[in-house]
């Protein structure tokens, strides 16, 4: 029975198991030696978001969208922050209907001559005049609104892509020394996003086995509180834990170094 065929779906045993592990590795090697660094996918989206917050063009503002979402979705990992950038361009959606909303009830600061409607205004004390709700709303001022909005959403969906592409781990470790209290904050922020997402899918997916509806305004209110103290006490454990390693400290130097170093790091940031 030596020579006889292997049944097929079995896995690879022998030489063919080495040698296939050894491609696997191989391929995880290069494509880790191939990967940018978080740095440069921040400074990458960095310079994406000052371009977009010195135009109110839509045409360009939307090229500036497109090329983050193409750019993420040929470059982004399976890891659980590279879910964040959906999260982020929905957020930028719901920011765009605000303003919008705004706009129409509290009026533009951008006077108009083309009134699409008028709503009833509200009457209001004179310590708050120049307050006005209600009143005319008019296109121009409803184009100023979806400028502005669209410069902040795309402003938005620029930070998701840094936090879809880039690795927070890689990037807190290139943080100098001098830098430890600042170091643990930006642990809490880095990783509060993709944790956040990553608790919306598990408990999405919790509910969808019990049976419970995962989508509308009941599902999302009560999975609203634990999602976000999930992802608050996870990314303050993650701080913790790197302050109960000593993480940036360094034995032995003088306060007036630390503060000399500290101070001209922030210098050169800025």
């Amino acid at each position: 029975m030596s020579g006889a065929a292997r049944p097929a779906g079995h896995p690879p045993t022998g030489r063919r198991a080495q040698r296939s592990s050894g491609a696997q590795r191989s391929k995880d090697a290069l494509y880790s030696r191939g990967a940018l660094h978080a740095g440069a996918w921040w400074l990458w989206a960095l310079g994406l978001a000052t371009a977009a917050s010195r135009t109110t063009n839509p045409l360009l503002l939307g090229l500036l969208v497109a090329v983050a979402g193409y750019v993420v979705a040929v470059r982004r990992t399976d890891a659980p922050w590279a879910r964040s950038y959906g999260a982020f361009l929905k957020l930028g959606l719901v920011v765009l209907a605000i303003r919008l909303t705004f706009a129409v009830l509290l009026g533009s600061p951008i006077p108009g001559t083309r009134v699409l409607v008028t709503l009833p205004e509200v009457p209001l004390p004179d310590w708050a005049r120049g307050v006005r709700i209600g009143g005319r709303v008019t296109a121009e001022g409803l184009v100023f609104a979806l400028y502005d909005g669209l410069k902040l959403a795309t402003l938005l969906v620029c930070v998701g892509a840094a936090n879809a592409l880039a690795n927070p781990a890689r990037l807190l470790k290139s943080l100098p020394g001098a830098l430890y209290e600042a170091g643990v904050a930006v642990v809490v922020a880095m990783t509060f996003a993709p944790n956040l997402v990553a608790d919306v899918q598990r408990l999405r997916a919790a509910r969808r086995l019990r049976g419970r509806p995962d989508r509308g305004v009941r599902a999302l209110l009560q999975v609203g509180l634990p999602v976000l103290e999930g992802a608050l006490e996870r990314s303050v454990a993650l701080a913790a834990a790197m302050d109960a390693r000593g993480y940036g400290r360094t034995a032995q130097v003088p306060p007036a170094v630390a503060r000399a170093t500290a101070a001209l790091t922030l210098g050169g940031l800025l």
